[in-house]
């Protein structure tokens, strides 16, 4: 009786064990996919445009010999504002390293030069009827800047300042009330000082419609600058009938605003 008691028990056990072995196995969890951290790290380059416009612009004139007293009897401006202002457009390159992937300080170097429609022509009339005709023009403006600032993610939040360049034209000129030139000062020169200022800029989904060139990533930006390329002295010798000279002082220094668009390679 014993004996046929175990061997039921032993075959109950070998086929609940076969059973089992014919159930399907539990699939382990698949693993999950990392998300990948974006970095600003890397060459870039891309396009800007903007408005940019003259913040001191007033030009003053003196006589350089007593007799050229037009200046003192008000038939000459002393101060006369000579504002501009006008859109621009340009391109620049750079690049930038940042310390730690997703969020943390970025530091970079860049560089852009952009046309500036900025020109402007007063002409007045003194007090004893002499004209006077001012003008100023700016072709092109570029500058050579540090960036620093902190990455939150796929936004910049950045400063940046350094090397401004310019190209400049002034003219001045002095006629008598019936438009004979008595005086007249010409000069074409390139302008160094500084730029300052500070932006923010978005990356764009790898994908994006705009990556035409197949980049790492593509970023737009806003940004606006303050430049300060000093003064220069014009000098107005005797032309005609005039005798003795005026000098004439130009300053260029404006601020400007700018959207741009960036495509940049590397991590």
């Amino acid at each position: 009786m014993s004996r046929v008691f175990v061997f039921a028990a032993a075959f109950a056990a070998l086929t609940a064990a076969a059973s089992a072995a014919d159930l399907p196995r539990r699939a382990l969890p698949p693993a999950p996919i990392p998300v990948p951290i974006f970095s600003w790290t890397g060459a870039y380059f891309g396009v800007n445009a903007g408005y940019i416009t003259t913040t001191k612009d007033t030009v003053q004139s003196a006589g350089v010999y007593p007799g050229n007293n037009g200046v003192r009897t008000r038939n000459r401006p002393g101060a006369l504002p000579l504002p501009q202002d006008g859109f621009t457009v340009g391109g620049q390159l750079g690049y930038t390293y940042q310390f730690t992937p997703g969020s943390g300080f970025v530091v970079g170097l860049e560089a852009d030069a952009s046309y500036t429609d900025l020109n402007r022509t007063r002409r007045v009339v003194g007090r004893q009827g002499g004209i006077s005709t001012y003008r100023q023009t700016g072709d092109f403006l570029g500058t050579v800047r540090g960036r620093v600032g902190y990455a939150f993610d796929r936004v910049l939040v950045y400063g940046t300042g350094g090397f401004a360049y310019a190209a400049d034209r002034e003219r001045a000129t002095f006629q008598t009330p019936w438009g004979e030139p008595v005086f007249s000062g010409t000069r074409s020169r390139f302008e160094t000082g500084y730029a300052a200022g500070g932006g923010i800029e978005f990356a764009m989904p790898t994908d994006s419609f705009l990556n035409v060139f197949h980049s790492n990533a593509v970023t737009v930006k806003a940004e606006a600058l303050y430049y300060d390329l000093g003064r220069s002295t014009l000098p107005l010798p005797a032309i005609g009938r005039g005798q003795g000279a005026y000098v004439t002082r130009f300053q260029n220094e404006g601020v400007l605003g700018r959207v741009g668009l960036n495509y940049k390679f590397g991590s």
